[in-house]
């Protein structure tokens, strides 16, 4: 039994927080029958099973509906369930709208969606008008009408939806923004994100072939294959921007005090997919004819009502080392993810040379990461994924605003058709919509480091 799964059936923790909800304590394992959230999956492929596996190993959850139209995933995630110990949920899955018989079921209280991006939106913006809370997995909206439907849907339904970006969770995130909120590198100026990613063996995998060596998408393809190569042939926009943009949009207080104003991308040819295929199953392979529309690179320049600007960089269609490309830049200082460096004026052992940031982010570790960071480890994703599943959980048990809400799903998620339309229009700039209605002016930051913790 893991470290974890001990923690979680033996201790009581309580005043933990949530990370980043300001004005909440509570206990994450109390085993009052009523504090059980009653929480229903939409979508359990690997992300979903994801969430599961986590949510087991709680005690103050029960996993009590599923949805997915893969029989096979229902008979994995029911075995799961039962190894657990926990009752047989009911399942849904008889076709692509079942979902919606999961969302009467008043043993549901709040579900999690894990489903392909083209329903993030309309499963998300059902389940709040059946009342119950939301957490959906990124991007959160394809189009700019889907943003709005997630902001209108929940000024008014009341209901609230938590956009589940774990790398905001991430320790050194996690550190650095504790730096930011210190002040450690002064007035903000500039920031470089992104999600830096070579997914071509994702985007094309038969399950018949050797792992990374599959050529076929689509109907023929499995998993992530299925539905996500398609974005690639079909649209020329930044489709996954949230991993990096979520990060950098808390530390400059986006929605709450700033605001994104206005944006332009540009996109280089597309030959990465091509030549994958070619490489791969041969020139006379029927997918070395398809003809892929997305940019192998783009690149995306926000300005910010602060005045600070953000770049973000999509590029997952090329051989390269993994890397979300992290830089925070203000008056003092900055520090920079790739090369693990850091440079603060006046702090750093020798003027104008870097420090590793090793010893800095000790230093600023989050006190959650701090306290609880040898727990979450084996979560997944090197343990943010338990932190990012937490604040979803105790924000849905008080039914409050989550830290990660609707205008940040919205955006967010607004950088992908905005990105496309810009990209069409030679890099024309594009105004970004003021999700809030101007409440952004009076809206405050979340308090992210508190003694309490």
């Amino acid at each position: 039994m893991s470290t974890r799964r001990k923690f979680i059936q033996k201790s009581a923790l309580i005043g933990a927080g949530t990370a980043i909800a300001p004005n909440l304590t509570y206990s994450m394992f109390d085993t009052g029958q009523n504090s059980k959230l009653n929480v229903g999956l939409i979508g359990v492929g690997l992300r979903g099973t994801n969430h599961l596996q986590n949510l087991l190993l709680r005690k103050d959850v029960n996993v009590t509906a599923v949805c997915d139209v893969d029989p096979s995933r229902i008979t994995l995630v029911k075995d799961l369930i039962s190894k657990a110990g926990g009752k047989v949920p009911k399942t849904f899955g008889k076709n692509d709208l079942d979902y919606r018989n999961l969302l009467e079921l008043k043993e549901v209280d709040a579900v999690i969606i894990s489903t392909p991006w083209l329903w993030h939106t309309r499963m998300t913006v059902d389940a709040m008008k059946a009342g119950k809370y939301a957490g959906v997995e990124v991007s959160a909206s394809n189009t700019m009408e889907e943003c709005w439907d997630l902001v209108n849907t929940h000024e008014q339904t009341g209901t609230h939806m938590m956009i589940l970006e774990n790398v905001n969770y991430r320790r050194d995130i996690m550190a650095v923004l504790n730096m930011v909120k210190q002040n450690v590198f002064g007035e903000l100026v500039h920031f470089r994100c992104g999600y830096q990613h070579d997914l071509r063996h994702v985007k094309f995998n038969d399950g018949k072939t050797a792992y990374g060596k599959g050529v076929e998408f689509g109907e023929k393809g499995i998993s992530e294959s299925k539905w996500r190569t398609e974005h690639s042939v079909k649209r020329n926009a930044d489709v996954y921007p949230t991993h990096g943009l979520g990060p950098i949009a808390v530390m400059a207080d986006i929605n709450r005090g700033n605001r994104f104003v206005s944006m332009t991308s540009h996109a280089t040819k597309a030959i990465g997919l091509h030549n994958y295929v070619v490489d791969v199953g041969g020139e006379d392979h029927p997918n070395a004819k398809v003809k892929f529309k997305q940019g192998d690179v783009i690149t995306t320049t926000i300005d910010t009502a602060s005045g600070e600007t953000i770049i973000i960089t999509h590029d997952c269609n090329l051989p390269r080392p993994y890397s979300l490309g992290f830089r925070v830049q203000g008056a003092n200082g900055l520090w920079e993810n790739d090369g693990s460096r850091i440079y603060v004026e006046g702090q750093s052992e020798q003027a104008h040379r870097w420090d590793a940031d090793t010893e800095w982010l000790k230093k600023y570790d989050h006190p959650l990461w701090q306290k609880y960071g040898e727990y979450a480890l084996d979560a997944g994703h090197g343990g943010m994924d338990f932190f990012v599943l937490n604040s979803f959980v105790e924000s849905a048990k008080a039914n409050i605003a989550p830290p990660l809400d609707a205008y940040d799903a919205a955006a967010w998620s607004a950088v992908t058709p905005l990105s496309e339309i810009s990209i069409a229009n030679n890099g024309e700039p594009q105004d970004f919509p003021d999700f809030t209605r101007g409440m952004w002016i009076k809206r405050k930051p979340y308090k992210w480091i508190k003694e309490t913790y």
